[in-house]
């Protein structure tokens, strides 16, 4: 959504998760979708339009690596991402992406990961990933942006690496994020009038941590981050909790309005797993601008 918000044709996707795929294609309808393991790609027969990419796109899962997971403890070890998929080690995707860069050389090679990457022991994990992109050829950098610093109306903070094909002629990239923050309160003032009575938290799907761990924020804030399992994130003065609707966190997210999901549930999960797509508008916008129309 944010390439396609950003002008670009967005000819085909790639994911393992069925469900994911029904909505993709509800949603955006890419001439190509691929439903199978990234690692698939690696020596399917492929369209010819592959192997003439302006940018090659992937988000590998990255639970493995967010400062809500487990971390290291989950590094190398196989894993269902979701019921119905088949195990994968979520560590080793990301080198997936990278093997499938290398097969369809793109011009440019984008990949989003959580802040984790760039903290503790991960940040051997990030070294190599940047060997690697310069080992098949392209120049990487690496860039940490704040989604409400791109116009989405929440506090999400991502890493973003953007690698050149060597054989490019085109600067440095420079990210420059310097949209206006929008509040929780705007985002959402013509889609519920009992905003008022609220704040937000970050940590209510524990209640009994009331006194101590739960942290409220101000609904004259961007959100905080919205996450993929349903919990409560909102607490009126009175101590009751309430949770974020479907049509709320659309907004928060910065998807259209007419976005559909099956079910409510299904829907906050995609969004909560999503890069919000002004966040990635921006990046695209910037990539397009910089290196794409002045590439020689």
């Amino acid at each position: 959504m944010g390439y396609k918000l950003a002008g670009c044709e967005v000819i085909g996707a790639n994911d393992i998760d069925p469900e994911m795929a029904y909505h993709y294609k509800l949603n955006l309808n890419p001439r190509l979708y691929f439903l199978c393991p990234i690692g698939d790609l690696l020596t399917a027969e492929l369209p010819d339009d592959l192997f003439n990419l302006d940018i090659l796109d992937g988000s590998p899962p990255c639970s493995t690596f967010s400062m809500a997971g487990s971390r290291e403890k989950a590094w190398g070890k196989e894993k269902h991402f979701r019921e119905g998929q088949a195990k994968q080690v979520l560590s080793d995707l990301f080198f997936d992406y990278l093997s499938l860069v290398e097969r369809l050389k793109p011009k440019i090679a984008i990949a989003e990961n959580v802040k984790g990457m760039l903290m503790g022991n991960a940040k051997g994990y990030t070294k190599l990933i940047m060997q690697r992109f310069r080992d098949i050829g392209y120049k990487p950098q690496l860039f940490l942006v704040n989604a409400a610093d791109c116009g989405v109306p929440q506090r999400r903070e991502r890493v973003f690496f953007c690698a050149l094909r060597e054989d490019v002629d085109a600067p440095p990239l420079k990210l420059e994020m310097n949209h206006r923050w929008i509040s929780a309160g705007e985002a959402l003032s013509d889609v519920r009038d009992d905003l008022g009575k609220y704040q937000m938290v970050t940590a209510s799907n524990q209640r009994h941590t009331l006194a101590g761990r739960l942290k409220p924020w101000a609904t004259t804030q961007p959100s905080p981050t919205l996450v993929a399992q349903s919990r409560d994130e909102l607490i009126d003065g009175a101590g009751r909790f309430a949770s974020w609707t479907y049509r709320d966190v659309i907004r928060l997210g910065s998807f259209p309005d007419d976005y559909k999901a099956k079910t409510d549930k299904i829907g906050k999960y995609m969004i909560g797993m999503s890069v919000p797509p002004r966040m990635m508008e921006a990046v695209a916008r910037q990539v397009v601008e910089q290196w794409i129309e002045k590439a020689r």
